[in-house]
């Protein structure tokens, strides 16, 4: 009967998986035998790995992340100017803590958009609120919002991110409009949270492809300067392999 009342007050307290090892621990002769302070630890380990588990469920379905990517899944065998110790220094998340930034350059078909992900997915088992946007996709929606009332909500939704992952920059020409929204949205970044962009286009042409000379200067001081790099080499991947959706050589 007690052992009834601890399971219900162990649900009560929001502690399922403590209550399902202490069920687990009833049936294990072996395990019964130990120390009270063993038996305890191992509960408690449940729990901790349990709420580890649903925090990283949590934060992935946020992020919303284009690619399932996972740097332990990096293609490092083909040659496209991967630098394996930048990618693993970048995956400890040190550059998020410091509100930085991270810019993947290379031609299509070289895993920029992959290796975004796979460094987003990492960032979520850190702990850290991720957000992955096609940037074609977010100024229109940006315009969208700035016309029914919602812009400064969706801007401020952006900023909560620890990492915004920007991906596509530079794929078609941006107005005037486009121009404000990317500044502003930048701006609110800047020093405060982290910033990853992948793009086609080599950063020397960034510049002139935001359109306004003003604007360009502006928005490329924010990014470029101090901005951690990886710029992608070579052709496409996805004409290696066609078969394995965990390998970025099909990205």
């Amino acid at each position: 009967m007690l052992a009834q009342q601890t399971t219900d007050l162990l649900h009560r307290l929001k502690l399922p998986a403590m209550a399902e090892a202490l069920d687990e621990q009833r049936r294990q002769p072996d395990v019964v035998s130990l120390d009270f302070e063993d038996r305890l630890a191992l509960l408690l380990e449940r729990e901790h790995v349990a709420r580890e588990n649903r925090r990283l469920t949590r934060l992935l379905q946020l992020a919303r992340l284009r690619h399932s990517a996972s740097i332990a899944d990096v293609n490092f065998r083909v040659k496209r100017g991967l630098d394996k110790s930048q990618l693993l220094r970048l995956a400890t998340g040190d550059w998020i803590q410091q509100h930085g930034v991270l810019l993947i350059t290379g031609p299509t078909g070289t895993g920029k958009s992959w290796l975004a992900c796979a460094l987003g997915h990492s960032a979520c088992r850190h702990g850290y609120l991720v957000r992955y946007l096609r940037l074609p996709r977010l100024l229109p929606e940006l315009a969208i919002a700035r016309s029914d009332g919602t812009y400064g909500k969706v801007l401020a939704q952006l900023g909560k991110a620890d990492l915004l992952i920007l991906d596509d920059w530079g794929l078609a020409p941006i107005g005037d409009r486009e121009r404000r929204d990317l500044l502003e949205m930048i701006e609110d970044r800047t020093g405060r949270r982290a910033t990853l962009l992948t793009s086609q286009v080599p950063v020397e042409h960034w510049h002139e492809g935001v359109g306004d000379a003003t604007f360009g200067d502006a928005i490329m001081d924010r990014l470029v300067h101090h901005a951690h790099r990886i710029t992608l080499t070579g052709g496409s991947l996805r004409k290696l392999s066609t078969t394995s959706a965990s390998d970025p050589s099909t990205t």
